[in-house]
Protein backbone atom coordinates (compact mmCIF):
# COMPACT_ATOMS: atom_id res chain seq x y z
CA UNK A 1 0.00 0.00 0.00
CA UNK A 2 1.17 3.71 -0.90
CA UNK A 3 1.49 6.16 1.81
CA UNK A 4 -1.20 7.97 0.06
CA UNK A 5 -3.18 5.61 1.20
CA UNK A 6 -2.40 5.74 5.05
CA UNK A 7 -3.23 8.09 7.84
CA UNK A 8 -6.64 9.37 7.68
CA UNK A 9 -7.74 10.81 11.01
CA UNK A 10 -11.23 9.41 12.56
CA UNK A 11 -12.55 9.97 16.23
CA UNK A 12 -11.16 6.62 17.01
CA UNK A 13 -7.40 7.33 15.97
CA UNK A 14 -7.77 10.68 17.76
CA UNK A 15 -9.01 8.21 20.92
CA UNK A 16 -5.67 6.04 20.66
CA UNK A 17 -3.74 9.14 20.15
CA UNK A 18 -4.63 10.61 23.71
CA UNK A 19 -4.44 7.03 25.35
CA UNK A 20 -1.02 6.64 24.10
CA UNK A 21 0.06 10.63 25.28
CA UNK A 22 -1.59 9.96 28.35
CA UNK A 23 0.14 6.63 28.56
CA UNK A 24 -3.09 4.31 29.20
CA UNK A 25 -1.27 2.26 26.72
CA UNK A 26 1.79 1.92 25.31
CA UNK A 27 0.67 0.10 22.20
CA UNK A 28 -1.86 -0.65 19.98
CA UNK A 29 -3.57 -3.72 19.54
CA UNK A 30 -7.13 -4.51 17.47
CA UNK A 31 -8.57 -7.39 16.05
CA UNK A 32 -10.84 -8.31 13.18
CA UNK A 33 -13.19 -10.51 14.53
CA UNK A 34 -15.70 -12.40 11.62
CA UNK A 35 -17.91 -15.64 12.28
CA UNK A 36 -17.89 -18.00 9.79
CA UNK A 37 -20.89 -18.43 9.03
CA UNK A 38 -20.51 -16.98 5.70
CA UNK A 39 -18.30 -14.66 2.80
CA UNK A 40 -17.03 -11.18 4.15
CA UNK A 41 -19.15 -8.36 2.21
CA UNK A 42 -17.72 -4.68 1.90
CA UNK A 43 -19.00 -3.66 5.17
CA UNK A 44 -16.65 -6.15 6.49
CA UNK A 45 -13.80 -4.59 4.17
CA UNK A 46 -14.41 -1.25 6.10
CA UNK A 47 -13.71 -3.05 9.25
CA UNK A 48 -10.97 -4.59 7.75
CA UNK A 49 -9.15 -1.60 6.73
CA UNK A 50 -9.62 0.00 10.09
CA UNK A 51 -8.72 -2.28 12.58
CA UNK A 52 -5.69 -3.45 10.18
CA UNK A 53 -4.55 -0.38 9.11
CA UNK A 54 -4.53 1.32 12.70
CA UNK A 55 -2.20 -1.69 13.77
CA UNK A 56 -0.02 -0.95 10.64
CA UNK A 57 0.13 2.81 11.60
CA UNK A 58 0.95 2.93 15.06
CA UNK A 59 3.45 0.00 14.26
CA UNK A 60 1.14 -2.43 16.37
CA UNK A 61 -0.40 -5.76 15.82
CA UNK A 62 -3.92 -6.89 14.89
CA UNK A 63 -5.04 -10.69 15.20
CA UNK A 64 -7.64 -12.21 13.03
CA UNK A 65 -10.12 -14.12 14.98
CA UNK A 66 -12.92 -16.38 14.40
CA UNK A 67 -15.57 -15.32 16.52
CA UNK A 68 -16.82 -19.65 16.45
CA UNK A 69 -19.37 -20.15 18.75
CA UNK A 70 -21.99 -20.90 16.88
CA UNK A 71 -21.20 -24.51 14.65
CA UNK A 72 -24.47 -25.47 13.05
CA UNK A 73 -24.21 -22.34 10.96
CA UNK A 74 -20.08 -22.20 10.77
CA UNK A 75 -17.77 -23.81 8.17
CA UNK A 76 -14.52 -24.49 7.38
CA UNK A 77 -14.85 -23.10 4.18
CA UNK A 78 -16.03 -19.71 5.08
CA UNK A 79 -12.72 -19.87 7.33
CA UNK A 80 -10.87 -20.23 4.91
CA UNK A 81 -12.05 -17.12 2.49
CA UNK A 82 -12.22 -15.04 5.25
CA UNK A 83 -8.66 -16.02 5.77
CA UNK A 84 -8.10 -15.25 1.61
CA UNK A 85 -10.03 -11.70 1.53
CA UNK A 86 -7.99 -10.57 4.16
CA UNK A 87 -4.53 -11.35 2.49
CA UNK A 88 -6.25 -10.09 -0.91
CA UNK A 89 -7.22 -6.79 0.22
CA UNK A 90 -3.31 -6.49 1.21
CA UNK A 91 -3.17 -6.87 5.11
CA UNK A 92 -1.70 -9.48 7.26
CA UNK A 93 -2.64 -10.63 10.27
CA UNK A 94 -0.36 -10.96 14.05
CA UNK A 95 1.18 -14.11 14.74
CA UNK A 96 -0.98 -17.77 14.21
CA UNK A 97 -4.75 -16.90 13.16
CA UNK A 98 -6.93 -17.31 16.74
CA UNK A 99 -10.22 -18.95 17.29
CA UNK A 100 -12.58 -17.79 20.05
CA UNK A 101 -13.14 -21.74 20.14
CA UNK A 102 -9.23 -22.56 20.90
CA UNK A 103 -10.60 -20.29 24.80
CA UNK A 104 -13.40 -22.54 25.29
CA UNK A 105 -11.70 -24.31 28.29
CA UNK A 106 -10.84 -20.65 29.75
CA UNK A 107 -14.45 -19.62 28.72
CA UNK A 108 -16.11 -22.44 30.93
CA UNK A 109 -13.81 -21.61 34.06
CA UNK A 110 -14.92 -18.28 33.98
CA UNK A 111 -18.81 -19.45 33.61
CA UNK A 112 -18.07 -21.66 36.95
CA UNK A 113 -16.43 -18.81 38.30
CA UNK A 114 -19.23 -16.24 37.74
CA UNK A 115 -21.37 -19.01 38.95
CA UNK A 116 -19.08 -19.62 42.54
CA UNK A 117 -19.40 -15.44 42.87
CA UNK A 118 -23.73 -16.18 42.91
CA UNK A 119 -23.68 -13.97 39.25
CA UNK A 120 -24.81 -16.98 36.91
CA UNK A 121 -27.43 -19.63 37.02
CA UNK A 122 -28.96 -22.51 35.30
CA UNK A 123 -32.70 -21.67 33.24
CA UNK A 124 -34.67 -24.04 32.71
CA UNK A 125 -37.30 -22.04 31.07
CA UNK A 126 -38.19 -22.50 27.80
CA UNK A 127 -36.62 -19.91 25.68
CA UNK A 128 -40.42 -18.93 25.04
CA UNK A 129 -40.70 -18.41 28.40
CA UNK A 130 -37.28 -16.49 28.81
CA UNK A 131 -38.42 -14.14 26.08
CA UNK A 132 -42.07 -13.57 28.03
CA UNK A 133 -40.45 -13.01 31.37
CA UNK A 134 -38.01 -10.38 29.31
CA UNK A 135 -40.48 -7.77 29.23
CA UNK A 136 -40.37 -4.97 26.85
CA UNK A 137 -38.44 -1.93 26.26
CA UNK A 138 -41.17 -0.42 28.47
CA UNK A 139 -42.07 -2.71 30.88
CA UNK A 140 -39.45 -4.20 33.40
CA UNK A 141 -38.42 -7.92 33.04
CA UNK A 142 -39.66 -10.32 35.84
CA UNK A 143 -37.37 -12.94 37.75
CA UNK A 144 -37.30 -16.66 36.96
CA UNK A 145 -38.45 -19.28 39.36
CA UNK A 146 -35.17 -20.68 38.94
CA UNK A 147 -33.08 -17.43 39.59
CA UNK A 148 -32.90 -18.13 43.66
CA UNK A 149 -30.63 -21.58 43.22
CA UNK A 150 -28.02 -21.76 45.78
CA UNK A 151 -24.37 -21.81 44.05
CA UNK A 152 -23.94 -25.65 44.78
CA UNK A 153 -27.24 -26.40 43.01
CA UNK A 154 -26.23 -24.16 39.61
CA UNK A 155 -22.58 -26.17 39.51
CA UNK A 156 -24.09 -29.37 39.60
CA UNK A 157 -26.58 -28.11 36.96
CA UNK A 158 -24.35 -26.81 34.85
CA UNK A 159 -22.08 -29.54 34.78
CA UNK A 160 -24.80 -31.89 33.62
CA UNK A 161 -24.97 -29.68 31.08
CA UNK A 162 -21.89 -29.94 30.30
CA UNK A 163 -22.20 -33.58 30.44
CA UNK A 164 -24.91 -33.86 27.54
CA UNK A 165 -27.67 -34.36 30.43
CA UNK A 166 -30.13 -32.06 29.45
CA UNK A 167 -31.59 -32.03 25.57
CA UNK A 168 -31.16 -28.61 23.79
CA UNK A 169 -33.13 -26.14 24.79
CA UNK A 170 -34.43 -27.67 28.13
CA UNK A 171 -31.69 -25.69 30.24
CA UNK A 172 -29.11 -22.70 29.75
CA UNK A 173 -26.90 -20.75 31.69
CA UNK A 174 -27.65 -16.63 32.70
CA UNK A 175 -26.17 -14.25 34.38
CA UNK A 176 -27.68 -12.55 37.66
CA UNK A 177 -27.88 -8.68 37.02
CA UNK A 178 -30.93 -6.70 36.39
CA UNK A 179 -34.26 -7.69 35.47
CA UNK A 180 -35.42 -4.27 35.60
CA UNK A 181 -32.38 -2.95 33.66
CA UNK A 182 -33.37 -0.20 31.01
CA UNK A 183 -31.22 -2.27 28.51
CA UNK A 184 -32.66 -5.86 27.60
CA UNK A 185 -29.14 -7.00 27.17
CA UNK A 186 -28.40 -6.91 30.73
CA UNK A 187 -31.63 -8.40 31.88
CA UNK A 188 -30.12 -11.94 32.84
CA UNK A 189 -28.62 -12.73 28.89
CA UNK A 190 -27.73 -16.16 28.55
CA UNK A 191 -23.94 -17.23 28.60
CA UNK A 192 -24.60 -20.26 28.01
CA UNK A 193 -26.86 -23.26 25.57
CA UNK A 194 -26.95 -26.83 25.02
CA UNK A 195 -25.92 -27.84 21.24
CA UNK A 196 -25.03 -31.00 20.18
CA UNK A 197 -23.60 -29.61 17.50
CA UNK A 198 -19.79 -30.87 15.64
CA UNK A 199 -17.34 -27.88 15.55
CA UNK A 200 -15.41 -27.26 12.66
CA UNK A 201 -12.47 -26.67 15.28
CA UNK A 202 -12.86 -28.62 18.67
CA UNK A 203 -14.87 -31.74 17.15
CA UNK A 204 -17.60 -33.11 19.55
CA UNK A 205 -15.47 -32.23 22.54
CA UNK A 206 -18.41 -29.97 23.57
CA UNK A 207 -22.35 -29.77 23.78
CA UNK A 208 -22.45 -26.41 25.05
CA UNK A 209 -21.32 -23.64 23.37
CA UNK A 210 -20.56 -20.39 25.01
CA UNK A 211 -23.09 -16.60 23.68
CA UNK A 212 -21.18 -14.44 21.37
CA UNK A 213 -21.73 -11.69 24.13
CA UNK A 214 -19.69 -13.55 26.68
CA UNK A 215 -17.25 -15.05 24.56
CA UNK A 216 -16.10 -11.69 23.07
CA UNK A 217 -14.91 -9.68 25.69
CA UNK A 218 -13.31 -12.84 26.58
CA UNK A 219 -11.47 -13.28 24.17
CA UNK A 220 -10.32 -9.48 23.39
CA UNK A 221 -8.85 -9.59 27.12
CA UNK A 222 -7.28 -12.91 26.61
CA UNK A 223 -5.27 -11.74 23.20
CA UNK A 224 -4.06 -8.43 24.86
CA UNK A 225 -6.51 -5.98 22.92
CA UNK A 226 -6.33 -2.70 23.62
CA UNK A 227 -9.03 -0.95 21.62
CA UNK A 228 -11.54 -3.24 20.70
CA UNK A 229 -13.65 -1.68 17.58
CA UNK A 230 -17.32 -2.45 16.55
CA UNK A 231 -20.23 -1.58 15.15
CA UNK A 232 -22.57 0.40 16.34
CA UNK A 233 -25.54 -2.07 16.91
CA UNK A 234 -23.06 -3.33 19.75
CA UNK A 235 -23.52 -0.02 21.42
CA UNK A 236 -25.82 -1.63 24.01
CA UNK A 237 -23.69 -4.81 24.89
CA UNK A 238 -21.06 -2.71 25.84
CA UNK A 239 -22.23 -2.68 28.90
CA UNK A 240 -22.22 -6.87 28.92
CA UNK A 241 -18.80 -6.56 27.94
CA UNK A 242 -17.67 -4.60 30.79
CA UNK A 243 -20.01 -6.27 33.42
CA UNK A 244 -18.22 -9.11 32.33
CA UNK A 245 -15.05 -8.61 32.39
CA UNK A 246 -15.58 -6.50 35.90
CA UNK A 247 -16.52 -9.66 37.53
CA UNK A 248 -14.35 -12.13 36.31
CA UNK A 249 -10.17 -12.68 37.54
CA UNK A 250 -8.78 -11.61 34.34
CA UNK A 251 -5.59 -8.79 33.70
CA UNK A 252 -6.26 -6.89 30.45
CA UNK A 253 -9.61 -4.89 30.52
CA UNK A 254 -9.81 -3.97 26.79
CA UNK A 255 -12.41 -1.12 25.91
CA UNK A 256 -15.50 -1.52 23.05
CA UNK A 257 -15.78 1.86 20.79
CA UNK A 258 -18.43 1.87 18.25
CA UNK A 259 -18.10 2.83 15.20
CA UNK A 260 -21.49 3.20 11.97
CA UNK A 261 -21.04 0.24 10.28
CA UNK A 262 -21.35 0.17 5.85
CA UNK A 263 -24.85 0.91 4.53
CA UNK A 264 -25.11 0.78 0.60
CA UNK A 265 -27.27 1.72 -1.59
CA UNK A 266 -29.10 -1.47 -3.70
CA UNK A 267 -28.00 -4.11 -2.26
CA UNK A 268 -28.01 -5.79 1.45
CA UNK A 269 -25.07 -6.28 4.54
CA UNK A 270 -27.04 -8.83 6.18
CA UNK A 271 -24.87 -12.31 6.10
CA UNK A 272 -28.51 -13.80 6.72
CA UNK A 273 -29.82 -12.25 3.44
CA UNK A 274 -27.11 -12.89 1.66
CA UNK A 275 -26.99 -16.25 2.47
CA UNK A 276 -30.63 -16.82 1.57
CA UNK A 277 -29.65 -15.48 -1.86
CA UNK A 278 -27.06 -18.54 -2.32
CA UNK A 279 -29.15 -21.16 -0.67
CA UNK A 280 -31.98 -20.31 -2.58
CA UNK A 281 -29.81 -19.62 -5.79
CA UNK A 282 -31.67 -16.51 -6.59
CA UNK A 283 -27.28 -15.72 -7.55
CA UNK A 284 -24.63 -18.34 -8.60
CA UNK A 285 -22.56 -18.20 -5.22
CA UNK A 286 -21.45 -16.64 -2.32
CA UNK A 287 -18.58 -15.08 -5.18
CA UNK A 288 -21.20 -13.75 -7.91
CA UNK A 289 -20.24 -11.08 -9.03
CA UNK A 290 -23.27 -8.90 -8.30
CA UNK A 291 -22.92 -9.71 -4.73
CA UNK A 292 -21.74 -7.52 -2.53
CA UNK A 293 -19.22 -9.92 -0.70
CA UNK A 294 -15.59 -9.04 -1.12
CA UNK A 295 -14.98 -12.56 -3.39
CA UNK A 296 -18.17 -11.41 -5.69
CA UNK A 297 -16.41 -7.68 -5.83
CA UNK A 298 -13.02 -9.16 -7.00
CA UNK A 299 -14.39 -11.58 -9.33
CA UNK A 300 -16.29 -8.97 -10.77
CA UNK A 301 -13.31 -6.91 -11.01
CA UNK A 302 -12.65 -4.84 -8.27
CA UNK A 303 -9.10 -3.87 -6.79
CA UNK A 304 -8.31 -4.22 -3.47
CA UNK A 305 -6.77 -0.42 -3.89
CA UNK A 306 -10.08 0.57 -5.38
CA UNK A 307 -11.98 -1.21 -2.23
CA UNK A 308 -9.35 0.58 0.33
CA UNK A 309 -10.06 3.70 -1.03
CA UNK A 310 -13.61 3.17 -0.76
CA UNK A 311 -13.05 2.42 2.78
CA UNK A 312 -10.97 5.90 3.01
CA UNK A 313 -13.24 8.14 1.31
CA UNK A 314 -16.29 7.31 3.60
CA UNK A 315 -14.24 7.34 6.29
CA UNK A 316 -15.32 6.06 10.03
CA UNK A 317 -18.06 8.05 12.32
CA UNK A 318 -20.52 7.25 14.28
CA UNK A 319 -23.40 8.59 12.06
CA UNK A 320 -25.70 6.06 10.40
CA UNK A 321 -25.49 7.03 6.60
CA UNK A 322 -26.13 4.83 3.35
CA UNK A 323 -23.42 5.72 0.49
CA UNK A 324 -24.33 5.65 -3.15
CA UNK A 325 -23.42 2.83 -5.47
CA UNK A 326 -21.57 5.56 -7.62
CA UNK A 327 -19.12 6.26 -4.52
CA UNK A 328 -17.80 2.89 -4.84
CA UNK A 329 -18.42 2.73 -8.79
CA UNK A 330 -15.90 5.68 -8.76
CA UNK A 331 -13.51 4.29 -6.89
CA UNK A 332 -12.64 1.35 -9.05
CA UNK A 333 -13.18 4.07 -12.36
CA UNK A 334 -10.77 6.09 -11.27
CA UNK A 335 -8.32 3.08 -10.31
CA UNK A 336 -8.93 1.10 -13.91
CA UNK A 337 -8.81 4.29 -15.87
CA UNK A 338 -5.23 4.82 -14.35
CA UNK A 339 -3.84 1.96 -14.54
CA UNK A 340 -5.92 -0.78 -16.76
CA UNK A 341 -4.70 -1.68 -20.62
CA UNK A 342 -6.82 -0.77 -23.45
CA UNK A 343 -8.31 -3.30 -25.96
CA UNK A 344 -11.05 -3.46 -28.55
CA UNK A 345 -14.17 -6.09 -27.93
CA UNK A 346 -17.23 -5.70 -29.88
CA UNK A 347 -20.46 -6.86 -28.04
CA UNK A 348 -23.56 -6.53 -30.29
CA UNK A 349 -21.69 -7.49 -33.72
CA UNK A 350 -22.50 -6.18 -37.28
CA UNK A 351 -20.24 -6.86 -40.37
CA UNK A 352 -18.65 -4.33 -42.14
CA UNK A 353 -17.18 -5.27 -45.36
CA UNK A 354 -14.27 -2.87 -46.40
CA UNK A 355 -15.01 -3.56 -50.79
CA UNK A 356 -11.86 -1.98 -51.80
CA UNK A 357 -9.53 -3.33 -48.81
CA UNK A 358 -7.44 -6.40 -50.97
CA UNK A 359 -4.76 -9.17 -49.44
CA UNK A 360 -3.90 -10.93 -46.44
CA UNK A 361 -4.67 -9.34 -43.39
CA UNK A 362 -2.57 -6.37 -41.99
CA UNK A 363 -1.31 -6.19 -38.59
CA UNK A 364 -1.50 -2.26 -37.19
CA UNK A 365 0.08 -1.34 -34.03
CA UNK A 366 -2.15 0.53 -31.21
CA UNK A 367 -0.96 2.09 -27.29
CA UNK A 368 -1.86 -0.09 -24.24
CA UNK A 369 -2.87 3.40 -22.67
CA UNK A 370 -2.89 6.73 -24.32
CA UNK A 371 -1.14 8.60 -21.91
CA UNK A 372 1.20 5.88 -20.46
CA UNK A 373 4.09 4.86 -23.10
CA UNK A 374 5.90 2.76 -20.61
CA UNK A 375 2.94 0.39 -20.95
CA UNK A 376 4.29 -0.14 -24.65
CA UNK A 377 2.28 -1.70 -27.50
CA UNK A 378 0.03 -4.26 -29.29
CA UNK A 379 -0.57 -5.73 -32.86
CA UNK A 380 -4.06 -5.97 -33.68
CA UNK A 381 -4.90 -7.66 -37.45
CA UNK A 382 -7.05 -5.52 -39.57
CA UNK A 383 -8.79 -7.04 -42.51
CA UNK A 384 -11.42 -7.20 -45.27
CA UNK A 385 -14.14 -7.98 -42.85
CA UNK A 386 -14.50 -6.63 -39.36
CA UNK A 387 -17.27 -6.51 -36.27
CA UNK A 388 -18.86 -2.86 -34.82
CA UNK A 389 -21.47 -1.98 -32.70
CA UNK A 390 -24.78 -2.46 -34.18
CA UNK A 391 -25.29 0.90 -32.12
CA UNK A 392 -22.55 2.40 -34.50
CA UNK A 393 -24.57 2.39 -37.57
CA UNK A 394 -27.45 3.88 -38.62
CA UNK A 395 -28.97 4.80 -42.52
CA UNK A 396 -30.16 8.48 -41.31
CA UNK A 397 -29.12 10.34 -38.56
CA UNK A 398 -29.01 13.93 -37.13
CA UNK A 399 -25.99 15.81 -36.88
CA UNK A 400 -25.34 14.71 -32.81
CA UNK A 401 -25.04 10.98 -34.11
CA UNK A 402 -21.10 10.90 -34.74
CA UNK A 403 -21.02 7.56 -35.68
CA UNK A 404 -21.55 5.52 -38.86
CA UNK A 405 -24.16 6.58 -41.56
CA UNK A 406 -25.26 5.88 -45.16
CA UNK A 407 -22.54 8.61 -47.21
CA UNK A 408 -20.37 9.72 -44.50
CA UNK A 409 -16.82 8.70 -42.84
CA UNK A 410 -15.98 7.58 -39.47
CA UNK A 411 -12.57 6.69 -38.05
CA UNK A 412 -11.51 3.30 -36.85
CA UNK A 413 -10.09 3.10 -34.07
CA UNK A 414 -6.06 2.97 -34.34
CA UNK A 415 -6.96 2.03 -38.26
CA UNK A 416 -7.62 3.96 -41.42
CA UNK A 417 -11.32 6.24 -42.50
CA UNK A 418 -13.80 4.42 -43.84
CA UNK A 419 -17.67 5.25 -45.62
CA UNK A 420 -20.49 3.81 -45.44
CA UNK A 421 -21.86 3.03 -49.14
CA UNK A 422 -24.95 0.39 -48.57
CA UNK A 423 -25.86 -2.15 -45.83
CA UNK A 424 -28.01 -5.55 -45.85
CA UNK A 425 -30.86 -6.32 -44.33
CA UNK A 426 -32.80 -9.17 -42.63
CA UNK A 427 -36.21 -10.09 -42.76
CA UNK A 428 -36.97 -8.36 -39.68
CA UNK A 429 -35.50 -4.79 -41.16
CA UNK A 430 -32.30 -5.23 -38.57
CA UNK A 431 -29.29 -4.41 -40.59
CA UNK A 432 -26.90 -7.50 -40.51
CA UNK A 433 -23.65 -6.37 -43.03
CA UNK A 434 -22.54 -2.52 -43.96
CA UNK A 435 -20.19 -2.56 -46.93
CA UNK A 436 -17.91 0.61 -46.98
CA UNK A 437 -14.67 1.84 -48.64
CA UNK A 438 -11.71 2.79 -46.88
CA UNK A 439 -9.11 5.61 -47.36
CA UNK A 440 -5.46 3.93 -46.98
CA UNK A 441 -3.67 7.57 -46.71
CA UNK A 442 -5.31 8.11 -43.67
CA UNK A 443 -3.62 5.20 -41.33
CA UNK A 444 -2.26 7.55 -38.38
CA UNK A 445 -3.67 10.72 -39.99
CA UNK A 446 -6.17 12.90 -41.44
CA UNK A 447 -6.76 12.61 -44.99
CA UNK A 448 -4.97 15.88 -46.77
CA UNK A 449 -7.55 17.50 -48.08
CA UNK A 450 -8.57 18.03 -44.74
CA UNK A 451 -11.77 16.00 -45.05
CA UNK A 452 -12.89 15.55 -40.82
CA UNK A 453 -14.52 12.26 -39.93
CA UNK A 454 -17.98 12.47 -37.91
CA UNK A 455 -16.42 10.39 -35.16
CA UNK A 456 -14.41 7.28 -33.82
CA UNK A 457 -15.50 4.10 -33.68
CA UNK A 458 -13.79 0.62 -32.68
CA UNK A 459 -14.00 -2.71 -34.27
CA UNK A 460 -12.84 -6.33 -34.28
CA UNK A 461 -11.26 -8.10 -37.16
CA UNK A 462 -13.93 -10.85 -38.24
CA UNK A 463 -10.99 -13.03 -39.51
CA UNK A 464 -8.94 -12.67 -36.33
CA UNK A 465 -11.20 -11.77 -33.11
CA UNK A 466 -11.92 -14.24 -30.71
CA UNK A 467 -15.53 -14.91 -29.98
CA UNK A 468 -16.46 -14.56 -25.98
CA UNK A 469 -19.06 -14.32 -23.43
CA UNK A 470 -19.53 -10.87 -22.27
CA UNK A 471 -21.19 -10.60 -18.81
CA UNK A 472 -22.98 -7.42 -18.27
CA UNK A 473 -24.00 -6.36 -14.36
CA UNK A 474 -26.42 -4.32 -13.13
CA UNK A 475 -27.06 -3.42 -9.69
CA UNK A 476 -28.64 -6.37 -7.48
CA UNK A 477 -32.03 -5.38 -6.65
CA UNK A 478 -34.58 -2.68 -7.91
CA UNK A 479 -35.52 -0.22 -4.85
CA UNK A 480 -31.92 1.57 -3.00
CA UNK A 481 -32.68 0.28 0.32
CA UNK A 482 -34.28 -3.77 -0.23
CA UNK A 483 -33.40 -4.60 3.16
CA UNK A 484 -36.79 -2.62 4.25
CA UNK A 485 -38.99 -4.55 1.68
CA UNK A 486 -41.84 -7.27 3.11
CA UNK A 487 -40.06 -9.31 0.70
CA UNK A 488 -36.39 -8.34 -0.16
CA UNK A 489 -35.89 -11.25 -2.30
CA UNK A 490 -38.73 -10.15 -4.83
CA UNK A 491 -37.05 -6.98 -5.50
CA UNK A 492 -33.93 -8.49 -7.14
CA UNK A 493 -33.56 -6.54 -10.37
CA UNK A 494 -34.01 -9.36 -13.34
CA UNK A 495 -31.83 -7.49 -15.67
CA UNK A 496 -29.07 -7.46 -12.87
CA UNK A 497 -27.14 -9.73 -15.41
CA UNK A 498 -27.40 -10.07 -19.38
CA UNK A 499 -25.03 -12.19 -21.34
CA UNK A 500 -24.23 -11.53 -25.16
CA UNK A 501 -21.71 -13.22 -27.25
CA UNK A 502 -19.34 -10.61 -28.83
CA UNK A 503 -15.98 -10.76 -30.01
CA UNK A 504 -12.48 -9.10 -28.55
CA UNK A 505 -9.00 -8.70 -30.32
CA UNK A 506 -6.84 -11.58 -30.58
CA UNK A 507 -4.62 -9.96 -27.69
CA UNK A 508 -6.81 -10.74 -24.93
CA UNK A 509 -6.78 -14.61 -25.70
CA UNK A 510 -3.31 -13.70 -23.60
CA UNK A 511 -5.74 -12.11 -20.78
CA UNK A 512 -4.81 -12.25 -16.95
CA UNK A 513 -7.54 -13.02 -14.51
CA UNK A 514 -7.68 -9.68 -11.71
CA UNK A 515 -6.26 -7.52 -14.51
CA UNK A 516 -9.21 -5.30 -15.56
CA UNK A 517 -9.12 -3.89 -19.47
CA UNK A 518 -10.82 -1.12 -21.06
CA UNK A 519 -13.07 -1.90 -23.85
CA UNK A 520 -12.65 1.34 -25.14
CA UNK A 521 -16.07 3.05 -25.06
CA UNK A 522 -17.65 0.18 -23.82
CA UNK A 523 -16.30 0.10 -19.95
CA UNK A 524 -13.90 -1.91 -17.92
CA UNK A 525 -13.99 -5.44 -17.88
CA UNK A 526 -12.04 -8.61 -16.62
CA UNK A 527 -11.64 -12.28 -17.39
CA UNK A 528 -14.07 -14.36 -15.25
CA UNK A 529 -11.60 -16.03 -12.87
CA UNK A 530 -13.79 -19.03 -12.28
CA UNK A 531 -15.80 -19.76 -15.61
CA UNK A 532 -12.95 -18.37 -18.33
CA UNK A 533 -11.35 -21.18 -20.13
CA UNK A 534 -8.71 -20.73 -23.12
CA UNK A 535 -11.57 -22.01 -25.13
CA UNK A 536 -14.41 -20.35 -23.83
CA UNK A 537 -13.50 -16.91 -22.97
CA UNK A 538 -15.72 -14.84 -20.44
CA UNK A 539 -15.25 -11.24 -19.68
CA UNK A 540 -17.06 -9.84 -16.81
CA UNK A 541 -17.94 -6.13 -17.11
CA UNK A 542 -16.78 -4.42 -14.08
CA UNK A 543 -18.25 -1.04 -14.16
CA UNK A 544 -19.00 1.61 -17.18
CA UNK A 545 -16.81 4.17 -18.49
CA UNK A 546 -19.10 6.70 -16.87
CA UNK A 547 -21.10 7.86 -13.97
CA UNK A 548 -25.02 6.00 -15.04
CA UNK A 549 -26.47 6.09 -11.51
CA UNK A 550 -27.14 9.69 -11.18
CA UNK A 551 -28.73 9.89 -14.51
CA UNK A 552 -31.13 6.76 -13.50
CA UNK A 553 -31.84 8.27 -9.82
CA UNK A 554 -32.47 11.54 -10.90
Amino acid sequence: MSESEARPTNFIRQIIDKDLAGGVHTTVHTRFPPEPNGYLHIGHAKSICLNFGIAKDYQGQCNLRFDDTNPEKEDIEFVESIKSDVNWLGFDWSGEVCYSSGYFDRLHGYAVELIEKGLAYVEELSPDEIREYRGTLTAPGKHSPYRDRTVEENLALFDKMKNGEFAEGKACLRAKIDMASPFMVMRDPVLYRVRFAHHHQTGDKWCIYPMYDFTHCISDAIEGITHSLCTLEFQDNRRLYDWVLDNITIECQPRQYEFSRLNLEYTVMSKRKLSQLVSENLVNGWDDPRMPTISGLRRRGYTPAAIREFCKRIGVTKQENTIEMSSLESCIRDDLNENAPRAMAVLDPIKLVIENFDGDIEHLSAPNHPNKPEMGERSIPFSREIWIEAEDFREEANKKYKRLVLGKEVRLRNAYFVKAERCDKDADGKVTTVYCTYDPETLGKDPADGRKAKGVIHWVSADAGVPAEIRLYDRLFTLPNPGAADDFAATINPESLTVVQGYVEPSLKAAVAEQGYQFERMGYFCVDRKDSTDDALVFNRTVGLRDTWAKIDG
